[in-house]
């Protein structure tokens, strides 16, 4: 009787670890690219890749529909794609142009509404769409055709015959940017490529025609039980998509470095370290929080202002420190828009460097022309009229003129000069400012002349 019951524990143990498996249902993770393609898009797609690997998900799908956008976050979001370890498809709800066509390209596979297009992939200058230089669309169709290499050769076999041709073939993506790439039968040497559907189909851009995502996971995925989850972008996500955009980087820039400056000019803490220190908060808060900035890179940042202030108010004239503090500013703000550790540029797109490099340098050029715009209108009429005092108000001076009787007279730096300060004149302390370089405290200074209520004086 005891080895009949083992006997029947056997069986059922047996027949249950041998039942068939139950279907699991799968899950798709559909990110949606309906803007133009930029440092948003980017994010999305950042967060939505994340995202469909933390929820297991089989594969994901792009639900595009973009005119285009910027070059380099394309080449950022299409490496991307090719290096994610789970199927990524696209479906092209209506539009997939230039920046989008590059995107869609890298995708495992292309699935198309009837009414839907793909192609003019021509750079294009933003700001008045005009075409690009050669060497700008020398690029665009590398990189074009290095996608659609990326996806392989297949070989077939037709009438006995072994065919070996590519996937996706490479002149295809070129003509989409330059027009002188001829497709017998589809454009010739005037025109750029745009492929509909059906042609996308003929020439193996398309892997198939749905008006749905419905019908593209059933009809060519063949999920008949699935779970479709959609990466929703936070109010945070649009923010940090905007501060990260190379022009709002390059303003911040100029605002940190034209804040900087106009307080060094002043004696105090005010409205420009103000400025300086929002900016840099924005400019370095979104890129740390995205993994870009590192902890060193920021104190490296505070570090080289550090040294620039030191070589102002401790170190007389301008040397090392001054020199190393510029440096340690420039390459802080640079490093933190590149994915670096520790200066370990390995695998890192060379694109990537060019962009960073790009935005620092085009901030700190605005910032050059800030402050010499907003230097010149200082207490001219304007906006910045009352920025500066003026020595005539409503008819009267509010202001005693007896310091215009010290021009002339010798007395000493009171203060630092870096350049405004404070000296004495007869025993009398008066603001001034060094005309020509700076000037040590206890240094004896020649006051030159008198405005604005203020003695402009040199080393004597």
């Amino acid at each position: 009787m005891k080895k009949l019951r083992y006997f029947f524990l056997i069986l059922t143990g047996c027949l249950i670890f041998n039942l068939p498996a139950q279907d699991k249902k799968v899950t798709i993770y559909r990110i949606n690219i309906k803007e133009n393609i930029g440092s948003n898009t980017w994010i999305y797609l950042q967060n939505g890749l994340h995202e469909a690997m933390r929820k297991e998900a089989s594969a994901v799908l792009l639900h595009m529909n973009t005119y285009g956008g910027g070059v380099l976050e394309a080449d950022s979001m299409r490496t991307a794609i090719l290096n994610f370890p789970l199927p990524v498809y696209v479906f092209i709800d209506n539009n997939a142009a230039s920046a989008g066509a590059l995107i869609s390209i890298a995708c495992d596979s292309i699935f198309m509404r009837n009414s839907a297009s793909i192609g003019a992939a021509t750079v294009v200058d933003g700001s008045n769409g005009a075409k690009a230089p050669d060497k700008y669309q020398s690029y665009m169709r590398g990189i074009m055709r290095a996608t659609a290499e990326s996806h392989g050769k297949v070989v077939t076999v037709e009438q006995g015959d072994t065919i070996v041709k590519w996937k996706r073939d490479p002149v295809i993506a070129e003509a989409m940017v330059d027009e002188r790439t001829v497709v017998p039968g589809y454009v010739d040497s005037t025109q750029i490529l745009t492929l509909t559907a059906s042609q996308a189909v003929e020439l193996g851009y398309c892997d198939g025609i749905a008006e749905n995502v419905h019908e593209v996971i059933v009809t060519f995925l063949g999920y008949s039980d699935y779970d479709l989850e959609t990466y929703n972008p936070t109010l945070y996500d649009k923010i940090r998509g905007f501060l990260t955009n190379g022009v709002v980087q390059a303003l911040l820039i100029m605002l940190i470095v034209g804040g900087i400056y106009f307080e060094l000019q002043s004696p105090g803490i005010g409205f420009p370290t103000a400025i300086a220190i929002t900016a840099a908060i924005l400019y370095f808060t979104p890129l740390y929080l995205t993994g870009y900035a590192q902890n060193w890179e920021v104190l490296l940042f505070v570090l080289g202002l550090i040294f620039i202030v030191f070589e102002l108010f401790v170190v007389p004239g301008f040397g090392v420190t001054g020199i190393l503090g510029i440096l340690f500013v420039f390459l802080a703000l640079l490093l933190a828009l590149v994915g670096n550790i520790r200066f370990n540029f390995e695998g890192l797109p060379a694109t990537e460097i060019f962009r960073a490099v790009m935005i620092v340098l085009g901030g700190m050029g605005m910032s050059l022309g800030l402050i010499l715009y907003l230097s010149s209108r200082i207490g001219k009429p304007g906006i910045l009229d009352k920025v500066a005092l003026h020595a005539d108000q409503e008819g009267y001076v509010s202001v005693s003129m007896e310091p215009a009787a010290m021009v002339g007279k010798t007395g000493l730096a009171a203060t630092v000069l870096r350049p405004s300060g404070k000296v004495a004149v007869d025993g009398v302390y008066y603001d001034a400012v060094s005309l020509k370089g700076f000037i040590d405290k206890g240094d004896e200074v020649l006051v030159k002349r008198y405005e604005n209520f203020q003695l402009y004086v040199e080393r004597k």
